[in-house]
């Protein structure tokens, strides 16, 4: 998938008057302060703390040695590895693939749909009213610009491999458990299921799990957006800006590197396909997939080196249109009723067979356990991969929004999409396959998109159309990955030095040629072995964050005020009836004892109180900020 960089702010088009401006992020947040002599840290109860923006933070930024150097040199080993010995890394990769699928294959399958149940719960639980931001803060886009960036976010590279060849490989070859032979008419309805399954909530809910996290430690604590510090609460100050919070950081940085490359292996697969169907040339062998990637590379170099930043930008929005571009062209062309009989077939079913399919495990013989391998597994490995990178997206463009708002959209909107994505694509290809047209035997899934827009009117137009949006992802994934990948070893940096960038793009490159080779003559087998087990040490990280992530929610100013509300309404209530019966109303008043809030709440706890108390690593604290509120006052 590509995440393009956000776009500038959005003009709503109101009219009349101009509101006046707030000085500052915590004068738009909540104003409620405390006396200065009340005991509490500037002067503030826990329960009314407003947040911290990240900004507010004197933090300091830089290149985190050793972070960076420590992947570097794991990398490029690897890269030397896999040039100068690649049979021992295919022999190593493919023994570490099946003790990976054999052992933790149940990991990976529990891991995600447990992400899928944990931000339901966090969203629509006691802690759906938190914002990702201060108290007040007005989220930073207009919700239908949201919408149109999370699309954004859905589409990339993989969403064109996959589009046509994955339904159509369930639909000639059939998934295990499902009540029907391979070609049937109805197997085109469970081939899109199936394909749903994978595509739909559990990969969005791991990138909701981290970009939750991230937005909320960001925009809410003011911590630095790294992964480490999400786990603060966990582990401590200490411990994560320590050697255990780099060594999280490093997995998290590994898990992009091979999530990424794989996606550009895949991309620069399916260009070579179409440059032979399309313009005659070929059949291309390693070195000519070698030559393409060095292409892309070279102009994913110049936009980082000559800071286009700005142009690539529009140059994602554009290729966001093409695509949709294509998506109607095919849609229109294809068999349109159809696929509008599809759309309401596809989702019921999803809903209604989502455990079901959750269940389709190894535990059911040696062909459900191959299908998982192939398929299941690795995709939620893939998705865990590429949860830093457009985790960091969708938390940069979530700020201001509730977590029950940002729960709800982010499930929903890009995962429908994705799955209208499907049905267009796929249902056509299906349809094909049935009609006549031999898709199946087109030579590979990097072959089947070129073969069903050859079948299509036009087909030589759409199909450099289908080459252009794939190598303008190539070039967008790599820049923007880097940039996270930057981030991640520059202390959270959000503009990290360009030739920490261009390193990371150029690693981006190496690892997707060694998966290649790795390959051998399977060249996309061999990427999805080292993905799936690459991801390994993140997913254990990932289970981790999201206790970390849920202990912080639940020692939030927002829930501890719903816990007094709760407690200060059931004391009143039980007050007033023993006391006037049916004739009693609430008011606020001093009480101590039982009779109060908070008889159970320490608001000079550490664990309220510490967060807020400092806020950099000089220990300078807040005052001036508290002190700008109160005069706002």
């Amino acid at each position: 998938m590509s995440t393009p960089p956000q776009p500038p702010h959005q003009d709503t088009g109101e009219t009349g008057p101009p509101e006046p401006k707030a000085t500052s992020r915590h004068e738009r947040g909540s104003k409620r302060l405390q006396k200065p002599d009340s005991g509490y840290p500037h002067g503030i109860h826990p329960a009314l703390v407003p947040g911290i923006a990240v900004e507010d933070r004197n933090l300091s930024y830089g290149t985190d040695k050793v972070v960076f150097f420590v992947t570097a040199v794991c990398i490029l080993a690897f890269i030397a590895w896999g040039a100068l010995s690649t049979e021992t890394l295919t022999a190593a990769s493919g023994a570490a693939l099946g003790w990976v699928t054999a052992n933790t294959g149940w990991f990976f399958t529990a891991l995600s749909t447990v992400a899928v149940l944990f931000m339901l719960f966090v969203g629509f639980g006691k802690t759906g009213r938190i914002p990702l931001g201060l108290d007040g803060e007005e989220p930073e886009y207009s919700f239908f610009a949201w919408l149109a960036m999370l699309f954004a976010a859905g589409m990339g590279i993989g969403l064109m491999f996959y589009g046509a060849s994955e339904p159509m490989s369930h639909f000639t070859s059939g998934v295990p458990g499902f009540p029907t032979t391979p070609e049937a008419a109805e197997m085109t309805v469970f081939a899109l299921v199936q394909t749903a399954f994978h595509w739909a909530l559990n990969p969005w809910a791991m990138y909701a799990v981290v970009g939750g996290a991230i937005a909320y430690g960001t925009y809410r604590r003011g911590r630095a957006p790294l992964i480490s510090r999400i786990f603060v609460p966990l582990i401590g100050k200490d411990r994560a800006e320590g050697g255990l919070g780099r060594l999280i950081d490093i997995f998290a940085l590994f898990a992009t590197l091979f999530g990424t490359a794989a996606s550009l292996g895949i991309g620069a697969l399916q260009i070579s396909r179409g440059l032979e169907i399309v313009g005659g040339w070929g059949p291309f062998g390693n070195i000519g997939l070698i030559v393409i990637i060095t292409v892309l590379t070279a102009a994913f170099v110049v936009s980082a080196v000559s800071g286009v930043a700005r142009g690539i930008r529009y140059l994602s929005s554009i290729n966001l249109v093409l695509a949709l571009l294509l998506a109607v062209f095919v849609f229109v062309a294809g068999p349109t009723v159809l696929l509008l009989d599809h759309i309401p077939a596809v989702f019921s079913t999803y809903l209604q067979d989502y455990f079901w399919m959750t269940g389709q495990t190894g535990a059911w013989g040696e062909d459900a356990a191959g299908f998982t391998t192939a398929w299941t597994v690795f995709y939620w490995a893939w998705w865990l991969s590429w949860s830093p990178f457009v985790g960091m997206f969708i938390a940069k463009i979530s700020r201001g929004r509730t977590l029950r708002q940002f729960v709800t959209v982010v499930l929903v909107v890009p995962s429908s999409m994705c799955v209208l994505w499907f049905i267009v694509i796929g249902g056509t290809a299906m349809y094909l396959q049935q009609s006549g047209t031999d898709l199946a035997g087109a030579g590979g899934q990097e072959a089947m998109l070129f073969a069903m827009l050859d079948a299509l009117p036009l087909g030589a137009i759409t199909s450099i159309l289908a080459m252009v949006i794939i190598g303008i992802f190539f070039v967008t994934s790599a820049d923007s990955a880097s940039i996270v990948m930057g981030t991640l070893s520059s202390r959270g940096d959000p503009e990290p030095n360009k030739g920490i960038v261009i390193f990371w793009g150029l690693s981006l490159a190496g690892i997707a040629v060694v998966m290649m080779l790795a390959g051998g003559s399977d060249a996309l087998t061999g990427m999805q072995n080292l993905v799936t087990v690459s991801a390994l040490p993140f997913a254990v990280v990932v289970a981790f964050l999201m206790i970390s992530f849920y202990k912080e929610l639940h020692n939030d100013p927002a829930t501890i005020r719903a816990r007094f509300a709760t407690a200060a309404v059931r004391n009143a209530v039980v007050q007033g009836i023993e006391k006037h019966g049916n004739d009693f109303a609430l008011r606020v008043r001093h009480a101590e004892g039982d009779r109060s809030a908070g008889e159970t709440f320490d608001p000079h706890a550490p664990v309220v109180t510490d967060w807020y108390r400092q806020v950099d690593e000089d220990g300078n604290e807040l005052e001036h900020v508290y002190k700008e509120q109160e005069t706002n006052t």
